[in-house]
């Protein structure tokens, strides 16, 4: 196809926004469900704290297997089937959570299962955002749908805590269950492909296949500097979600507490979302705003490994928020079009690729290193805090985006 009178922006594309953003949420709840009451899950299925930390940990093992061929899926076979099969396990293994709640083993195994559903649908994030939004709204696409990452992960934080406190651990993983089945339902029902014309010039040019793209993407300098920066980044977003109760329980805060701060966390992080892409596609620049989230994020993690008051910890914990998680879409789009004509599930797969090995790593090294007296995991906080200020030293050396200038430079033109 080409010629511009087949461009065209249908409004279907929020729809498969929305519907996306449904069955990423969901997932995300199982991903952190046990996070805000990790003492509690520890003692209930007469475990360790670790054990309970690999429930979370699971979803970063199992990505490292089928990222890449999630990633093939969704790029050979389209987003329909690929994110098709992970909505289609990500009912299933949800619902037989509720269904065995009381059996650790069970809960390990369902953990595994929806574990396989996330590269295929968070893989296709950029893909999703490339075959139904214009290149001046991708961006934006890509941070609402990672917001909705974020939603799925404040309501773990705070239901998981409410509803184990006024019912039971079975009731609580029923009502994730349910939702689970309910919102797999709707996206197979309402997923569509692509519309009938492309949304964006930028579509029409011939894709490498996969693997082609692989060695292409590995070719660019910016795209290797910018899966570093996502190695420490997301890595250290990984690991602090998991361990946010063990983090803050030496300072004398409970489960309920650390699960608001958690959430704090999550808001601040939509706020983020919503602002710093939206932004980022506006002025049509990503360098800039990546350098901002590296800039912001290194207050946020000074108060989270420091302070001592609720209200302090609340506002550290949506200061890190907002800027190490709006990183996540800009750094996405940024990599789509530092490798294109690379996929962009391929492109994104290894950026959460990076992500998902780090943050096995930091999991294993925040525990391995609690204070031996206090169990406390400041002494890795600050290894976080030394990481974060290395990204930026990183970020000053990738370069501007060459698609969003060459956008700029035909506007201008015209």
């Amino acid at each position: 196809m080409s010629g511009t009178g087949h461009i065209r922006v249908y409004g279907y594309r929020w729809v498969i926004l929305v519907v996306y953003a449904l069955i990423t949420a969901v997932l995300e709840v199982h991903w952190v469900n046990f996070a805000p009451i990790t003492g509690e899950a520890a003692r209930f299925y007469g475990v360790s704290p670790l054990e309970i930390g690999f429930l979370s940990m699971s979803f970063m093992l199992v990505y490292l297997v089928v990222c890449i061929p999630a990633s093939y899926v969704i790029d050979t076979y389209g987003i329909r089937i690929g994110i098709g099969i992970g909505a289609v396990l990500t009912g299933m293994f949800g619902l037989l959570k509720g269904l065995y709640a009381a059996d650790y083993q069970m809960i390990l195994f369902c953990q595994i299962g929806l574990a396989v559903a996330q590269p295929f649908i968070l893989n296709a994030i950029t893909k999703v955002a490339a075959n139904w939004f214009p290149l001046d709204e991708r961006a934006t696409a890509a941070g609402l749908a990672t917001l909705s990452q974020f939603i799925g992960i404040i309501l773990a934080m705070v239901l998981t805590p409410q509803l184990l406190k006024g019912s039971s651990m079975h009731t609580m993983l029923m009502v994730y269950g349910a939702a689970s089945a309910a919102c797999a339902l709707v996206c197979v029902a309402l997923m569509r492909e692509a519309p009938p014309t492309p949304p964006s010039h930028v579509t029409e040019q011939e894709r490498f296949r996969v693997f082609e793209g692989l060695r292409h993407i590995f070719a660019q300098r910016d795209m290797r500097i910018l899966m570093v920066i996502f190695f420490i980044g997301l890595g250290m977003f990984n690991a602090v979600t998991t361990w946010i109760e063990q983090i803050l329980a030496p300072r004398g805060f409970g489960s309920e507490q650390a699960g608001l701060i958690g959430a704090m966390m999550m808001i601040g992080g939509i706020a983020g979302a919503i602002c710093l892409p939206l932004l980022s596609d506006r002025l049509r620049r990503r360098k800039p705003f990546l350098l901002l989230t590296m800039i912001g994020t290194v207050p946020g993690l000074i108060g989270l490994t420091f302070l001592t008051g609720y209200g302090a910890l609340m506002v550290s914990s949506f200061v890190l928020g907002f800027f190490v998680m709006a990183a996540g879409p800009i750094g996405f789009q940024y990599g789509a079009e530092v490798s294109y004509p690379a996929p962009e599930s391929t492109s994104q797969g290894l950026i959460l690729l990076s992500g998902q090995v780090s943050g096995v790593i930091f999991i294993f090294g925040m525990d391995a290193f609690r204070t031996a007296t206090t169990h406390s995991m400041t002494p890795f906080m600050i290894v976080f805090i030394a990481l974060t200020c290395l990204n930026l030293v990183m970020g000053v050396m990738i370069k501007e985006s060459p698609l969003v200038a060459r956008v700029e430079d035909r506007s201008t033109d015209g």
